[in-house]
């Protein structure tokens, strides 16, 4: 079929969420919706309950028929709301949806996910093409982890990114009242992201988290302890940003030493679990003096929270949904639309449609220009790099000390 051709596509569309939520995740949906109503060769808009699952069961909403005003509410509300997925299709799998697509008239399909989605977005894309049949396929980028190639950073992160940084101000005013060794244990399996971000809670020269652990340095125990001890000197307390995936110099996550469990894509489950956060206050009560160490793991609370959301978040999760419709009707076959930020102080981005198979399945990392030489903490150009999509922090406030001689 010749792209002239392929041009006047007229069909239905079908939009679906994968992978972990997000609190803007909604925002893509309801951007593609509202893009798609404007365009003339796409009819109805279909929306896929818990990802592929509903295609291969056929749940599906007609979101067409809801109100903007509804729209609009769903896009203010955090995780997904069409329910979510972590399936790989097999061939088999492939073979059923593209039978329930030609029966409804599907021929635009969206998959807003992270790079597994994108990998499930390039397996229906190719076996479409085997089949020959006409289908334009579009990843639209989410996840909390920032981990997506090709993209500067990805709708999700900045929302995650603003939770993690405002839950550390309120854990160093707990810890500086209360002193003692904190350890947050934060999402992150192969990128240290949205862990670094913590560091924007620092508006003080004493405040925490004083030290910042990622998964793009080996994590020795040691130095773990030593550095923990440090601080501690130092400050009379010590708070820690860890992320969950960090791995010793063999790449093995320590994490994964306390489970098996994986899922369909073969990632091993670092989530859900404060194994990780009791092993590290484990080590900091055995190898130092400290008696009053405390752990917890974020888990899941850093993907839904409400009301926490970065603006700028919110629009770009929109906007590159809308481009990806407009993209697709405009001629393109497929791809994943990727956030670019432009050059120049003041903060601005494009979006770009880049190959399915850049982005599906493989991730990216911190940069090492992000990660101070101790690999212990962040650096200057990592806040430069966060700060603009996170947006302004509440100040907090501190007295002067102005101390009282003894009577």
């Amino acid at each position: 079929m010749t792209k002239k051709k392929m041009d006047g596509l007229v069909g239905n569309m079908m939009i679906a969420q994968s992978g972990g939520p997000t609190m803007v995740i909604n925002e893509s949906l309801i951007g593609a919706v509202l893009a798609a109503k404007k365009q003339k060769t796409i009819r109805k808009i279909y929306g896929s309950l818990h990802g592929i699952q509903g295609i291969l069961k056929e749940q599906f909403i007609d979101l067409g028929r809801e109100t903007v005003k509804t729209l609009e509410a769903v896009a203010a509300t955090p995780s997904s709301g069409l329910g979510s997925v972590r399936k790989k299709p097999t061939p088999e799998d492939c073979a059923k949806m593209f039978e329930v697509l030609q029966r409804y008239q599907i021929r635009y399909f969206f998959y807003i996910g992270g790079n597994d989605s994108a990998e499930t977005a390039h397996i229906i894309n190719e076996e479409a093409k085997a089949a020959h049949y006409a289908l334009r396929c579009f990843h639209i980028p989410k996840t909390i982890d920032n981990d997506l190639r090709e993209n500067d950073h990805t709708p999700g992160f900045a929302s995650g990114a603003r939770f993690v940084a405002l839950a550390h101000m309120g854990d160093n005013l707990d810890n500086r009242a209360l002193p003692g060794v904190k350890i947050n244990v934060i999402m992150g399996r192969h990128a240290g992201f949205l862990t670094a971000a913590a560091a924007l809670a620092r508006q003080y020269p004493d405040d925490g988290p004083h030290l910042i652990y990622l998964p793009e340095r080996p994590f020795k125990i040691q130095d773990f302890a030593k550095d923990v001890q440090k601080v501690y000197k130092k400050y009379g307390r010590c708070v820690v940003a860890v992320s969950e995936g960090i791995a010793d110099a063999d790449g093995t996550p320590i994490a994964a030493t306390y489970t098996a469990e994986v899922d369909s894509h073969g990632n091993v489950q670092l989530s859900g679990t404060g194994a990780l956060g009791d092993l590290l206050a484990g080590i900091v009560r055995n190898k130092t003096d400290i008696t009053r160490v405390r752990a917890d793991t974020f888990g899941y609370l850093q993907r839904s929270f409400p009301t926490v959301a970065s603006p700028v978040d919110a629009e770009e999760a929109r906007a590159v949904a809308a481009f990806a419709v407009q993209t697709a009707v405009a001629g393109d076959v497929d791809g994943s639309i990727a956030i670019r930020r432009k050059p120049g102080k003041a903060y601005k981005v494009y979006f770009e449609r880049v190959p399915l198979r850049n982005v599906a399945k493989e991730t990216r990392h911190m940069p090492a220009s992000f990660i101070n030489k101790a690999g212990n903490d962040v650096t200057k150009a990592f806040i430069d790099y966060a700060a603009p999509i996170v947006g302004p922090l509440p100040a907090m406030g501190r007295f002067k000390a102005h101390r009282v001689p003894k009577a």
